[in-house]
């Protein structure tokens, strides 16, 4: 009597999907992938698992606490399961397709797998989906990532979304050889303005006018074009003014807001960067932006389709019609090539009507005519 239940008992944070939600999920990520197309980004598909000293090489490192790690028993050298496509996909543009002219788009979709969840996603094994557009340095390109991104989210009838746009590599800069600098960074990533304005010297003092350039963009980039920043960071600043106006001039209804000192989740990014969130979801739809691949300037954004499919309808129920044993095959073709599901039976039932309902269907054949199975 214990078996099923023990063999159904699976680990922490791991789930299947089931009918119709499973077949929901994979409609959905072929809309998405067709959106990416048709802005000319090719699809690749990495393997699950690498040599671990691919996988976590240089982008791929900041994920390396997140990483599956087993022995291969053929070559004897230890392999990771991803739990991020995008290391992925930079390893393939800077090595099989580094002769392919620049600027290379490519897109991406496949399942991840974590060590541990979050407060907010206790899931660890996840759909990814995203693109990549590497070997263009340009506010261009980061823009058109930004705007890629989010008319596929509306072309999957994602409503009401946001960018909360970052600068990863802001406080870096402006802690770079000051004295306890690992102190205000640990309070700016807590948003400790307190910590800060206790703080002494002028790196202090553009920390804590950094913590209040938060919020619509409009208003942050105007805030933050008021704080003096050394030349460096005025350049990471005057960047994301160049995107923000570029997607401006394009989608001028989408909501962009700006938080200058977030880094968290960040870890490998190298400029603009862009945290994705929906306003019925307390989850992040996705995140992205510019990062090194092998050297090479890349910008991209990653979907997270668990949470897109939280904010979407379900799926819609597709009309089931039982084909009784012996109903014509060109009966079924033609309600197949009208969108309609058949399940054909396999039997002679006592009760046709009983067998249909019992399989799911509202309808059935009966002498070439679809009659309801009630």
């Amino acid at each position: 009597m214990t078996e099923f239940p023990n063999r159904a008992l699976l680990p922490a944070g791991l789930r299947d999907i089931l009918p119709p939600f499973a077949a929901h999920e994979a409609d959905i990520v072929t809309r998405l992938m067709a959106v990416f197309d048709s802005f000319g980004y090719d699809r690749i598909k990495p393997p699950l698992m690498e040599f671990e000293d691919s996988l976590l090489a240089e982008a791929g490192g900041a994920i390396a606490k997140q990483t599956f790690r087993v022995m291969d028993p053929i070559s004897q050298r230890m392999m990771g399961v991803r739990s991020d496509m995008t290391p992925q996909v930079a390893r393939i543009a800077t090595t099989r397709l580094v002769h392919v002219p620049r600027p290379l788009r490519l897109s991406y979709a496949g399942q991840v797998l974590r060590v541990k969840g979050t407060q907010l996603r206790a899931e660890r094994q996840f759909a990814q989906a995203g693109i990549e557009l590497i070997g263009a340095s340009s506010a261009a390109a980061d823009a058109e990532v930004v705007l890629l991104t989010a008319r596929a989210l509306e072309a999957l009838g994602v409503r009401d979304v946001s960018f909360d746009l970052n600068l990863p590599t802001l406080v870096p800069l402006i802690l770079r050889d000051v004295a306890g600098a690992q102190d205000l960074r640990d309070a700016v990533e807590h948003k400790d303005a307190a910590f800060v304005a206790a703080a002494a010297g002028p790196a202090a003092r553009i920390l804590g006018a950094l913590i209040e350039a938060v919020g619509p963009s409009d208003r942050a980039l105007a805030r933050l074009a008021a704080i003096d920043l050394p030349p460096a960071a005025a350049a990471e600043r005057d960047r994301l003014a160049e995107v923000v106006a570029l997607v401006r001039a394009e989608a001028p209804r989408l909501t962009l807001t700006v938080d200058p000192v977030e880094s968290r989740g960040f870890e490998y990014h190298a400029g603009v960067a862009f945290t994705i969130f929906a306003r019925h979801s307390s989850g992040e739809l996705g995140r992205g932006g510019r990062y090194l691949a092998q050297g090479e300037p890349a910008t991209g954004a990653t979907l997270f389709m668990d949470t897109v499919l939280d904010v979407l309808p379900g799926p819609a129920v597709r009309k089931r019609v039982y084909l009784p044993l012996g109903t014509p095959a060109e009966v079924g073709e033609q309600l197949r090539g009208v969108g309609i599901v058949t399940v054909a039976g396999l039997d002679q039932p006592m009760d046709v009507k009983a067998e249909a309902r019992r399989l799911g269907c509202s309808h059935l054949v009966a002498a070439g005519v679809v009659v309801p199975a009630e």
